[in-house]
C-alpha cells in the first residue's frame, strides 16, 4: 500500500479575546459550540501572553474579538491569539473583527501620515490569520488591503427591520450625516421602500479630530421623521449637531442608526442632551453602565455573525445573507 487515507474531518472552534467575551459567548450559543477556554493576562511591564487549554490541531478557528476603548491592547492581543494559533497547527484562522480597529486612517489626507487601516490589514496577515470577517467597514475599499479573503458583513437588515415596525406609518426621510455617507444612505432608502434622501451639508477641520460644523440640510425633511444613518457613534458631535439642524429645519422626530457604538466622552452627554428621540445601534462592542442612557436601544449582532461563521465553515457564500449586496 502506498499511501495512508485519512477520514476527512473539520472541526469549528471560536476563541474569545477578552475584550468583548460576552459577545464570543452569545455566538457560541447560536453556533452550539462554547469558546474554548483560554490563560490570558498581562506580565508586569504590560506584555500579553495568551495561552489556549484545548488542543487546536487541524481546527477551523475562529478568534472573536471587539477592539474596544483601549484599541491598541486588543489589538496586540488579537494578534498574539493569532500567532499561539498557528504555532499550535490550527489549520484556518479566521479573525471575527465586528468593528475594524483603525479604519478611519483609510487614506492620505495630506504628506506625511499614515494608512493604519492597511498596517492592521498587514499585521493580521503577518501574525497568521488567513480570513477576515467584519460589520460596516468604514469604507469598503479597507477589504482590498487585506491579502486574503474578506467577509464584510451589514448591520442594516437587523437595524431596519426594528426602525420599520416601531415607526411603521410615520412619513420617513433617511439622511446622511456628511456627504460622505450618502451612499449608505441610499441603501437605507431602497431597504426602506424609497423614502425621500437628504444630506447635511458640512464641513471639518482636518486639524482638529472629531470637531465639525454642520452648515445647512438638503432634503425634504418638514414634518416627518429623519433617520440618520452612520456607521459608529464616536464622540456623536456630528450626528448631535445634524440633529439640530435638523429639527431648525421642521423635522418632527429625529432617531439615529448606527452600527457601532464607540461612545467616546463626551459622547453619551451629548446624546442625552440632544433633541434625538432614540439611538439605535448594534452591540458590535460593549457598552459598559455609565455610558447607557435610557434613548439608546442595543440590538444583537451574534446572529448574524454566527450565520457567517457558519457559512465560511461549510464553505458556504457569505453574500447570500445579503441578497448578494457586497
Amino acid at each position: 500500500m502506498g499511501s495512508i487515507v485519512a477520514e476527512n474531518r473539520k472541526s469549528l472552534m471560536l476563541f474569545s479575546g477578552r475584550g468583548f467575551p460576552d459577545l464570543a459567548k452569545e455566538i457560541g450559543e447560536v453556533l452550539g459550540v462554547a469558546p474554548t477556554p483560554a490563560d490570558a493576562y498581562e506580565f508586569a511591564n504590560g506584555e500579553i501572553f495568551v495561552r489556549f487549554k484545548d488542543s487546536v490541531r487541524g481546527s477551523d478557528a475562529f478568534v472573536v474579538q471587539s477592539v474596544t476603548h483601549g484599541v491598541n491592547t486588543w489589538v496586540m492581543e488579537t494578534l498574539i491569539m493569532i500567532d499561539a494559533l498557528k504555532r499550535g497547527s490550527a489549520k484556518r484562522i479566521t479573525v471575527v473583527l465586528p468593528f475594524y480597529p483603525y479604519a478611519r486612517q483609510d487614506k492620505k489626507h495630506r504628506g506625511r501620515e499614515p494608512i493604519s487601516a492597511r498596517l492592521v490589514a498587514d499585521l493580521l496577515k503577518t501574525a497568521g490569520a488567513n480570513r477576515i470577517l467584519t460589520v460596516d467597514l468604514h469604507t469598503a475599499q479597507i477589504q482590498g488591503f487585506f491579502n486574503g479573503p474578506v467577509d464584510h458583513l451589514f448591520a442594516m437588515d437587523i437595524l431596519a427591520e426594528y426602525v420599520e415596525h416601531k415607526y411603521a406609518g410615520r412619513p420617513m426621510t433617511v439622511v446622511a450625516p456628511d456627504s460622505g455617507r450618502v451612499r449608505v444612505a441610499e441603501r437605507w432608502t431602497d431597504r426602506l421602500g424609497g423614502c425621500p434622501l437628504a444630506f447635511i451639508h458640512k464641513t471639518r477641520d482636518p486639524l482638529k479630530p472629531n470637531q465639525v460644523v454642520a452648515n445647512r440640510v438638503v432634503g425634504e425633511v418638514e414634518g416627518r421623521v429623519c433617520l440618520v444613518v452612520d456607521d459608529m457613534i464616536d464622540t456623536g458631535g456630528t450626528i448631535c449637531k445634524a440633529a439640530d439642524i435638523l429639527k431648525e429645519s421642521g423635522a418632527a422626530d429625529v432617531i439615529v442608526a448606527s452600527t457601532h457604538a464607540l461612545l467616546s466622552d463626551p459622547a453619551t452627554e451629548r446624546l442625552k442632551n440632544s433633541p434625538i428621540s432614540e439611538v439605535v445601534v448594534t452591540n458590535t462592542l460593549p457598552l459598559p453602565p455609565e455610558k447607557q442612557l435610557d434613548k439608546l436601544t442595543v440590538l444583537s449582532i451574534a446572529p448574524l455573525l454566527a450565520r457567517a461563521i457558519r457559512e465560511v465553515f461549510d464553505d458556504g457564500s457569505v453574500t447570500t445573507l445579503f441578497g448578494g449586496l457586497s
